[in-house]
């Protein structure tokens, strides 16, 4: 198992813009109260897992998220470009109804996942699942026979799961990308291979006891 790297994946907790259904891509916009509520929560989640690394997206939202974990087990969170969002240009910002009433030839092109179809100014989605792709890789490359949590975003993890279930880069989404659910994937240098995706138990708020409401 000394080649296996086992990966805790986790999109980083609500924001304003995602509460607004607003396209964030590279804007750099703070957890609110309900996305650091959910930080806590996934860690103490995460307070007992052997976690050897935290890694995060360089933005804020990210990093946010991935701190409130890794300072419950007394480390630092390394940062990176490459863990970031998907660049949309000069559609940041705007909300998903706005794109379809004023750009709806674009929005299609979005809507049906075309490839190499990119933002003005953002990226296409072959060049975000390679960049982030990789990134994972790397990551996963450097702890091998360790745990690492990685933090990221919804289109990041959308790449990972693809990746990892060999499901191509045009088919409808059929699985959940919810604000700091914990996923897990392992990682040989035969690829990535999913594990359990999608836990969200704790966020239920039903499970809280009352010291935590």
């Amino acid at each position: 198992m000394d080649s296996v790297t086992r990966l805790l994946v986790v999109r980083h907790g609500e924001t304003a813009w995602n509460a607004a259904a607003r396209i964030q891509g590279h804007t750099d916009i703070d957890l609110n109260d309900t996305g650091r509520w959910q930080a806590e929560r996934l860690a103490d989640a995460l307070a007992d897992e052997d976690i050897a690394a935290f890694y995060a997206s360089d933005l804020a939202r990210a990093r946010e998220t991935a701190r409130a974990v890794a300072d419950r087990h007394g480390k630092a969170v390394k940062t990176t470009r490459d863990l970031r969002e998907r660049c949309f240009g000069e559609y940041e910002g705007r909300s998903w109804q706005q794109l379809r009433e004023d750009h709806p030839h674009e929005s299609e092109q979005w809507r049906t996942r075309v490839p190499d179809y990119a933002p003005p100014g953002g990226e296409s989605l072959v060049q975000v699942r390679d960049r982030v792709v990789q990134a994972l890789t790397d990551i996963a490359a450097r702890h091998r026979g360790e745990q690492v949590l990685v933090v990221a975003h919804g289109g990041v993890l959308d790449h990972f799961y693809r990746a990892a279930t060999r499901v191509d880069l045009q088919a409808p989404r059929s699985w959940q990308l919810a604000n700091a659910a914990i996923n897990r994937l392992l990682w040989s240098p035969e690829g990535l291979t999913l594990v359990g995706w999608g836990d969200t138990f704790h966020l239920d708020t039903g499970s809280l006891d009352e010291n935590t409401v």
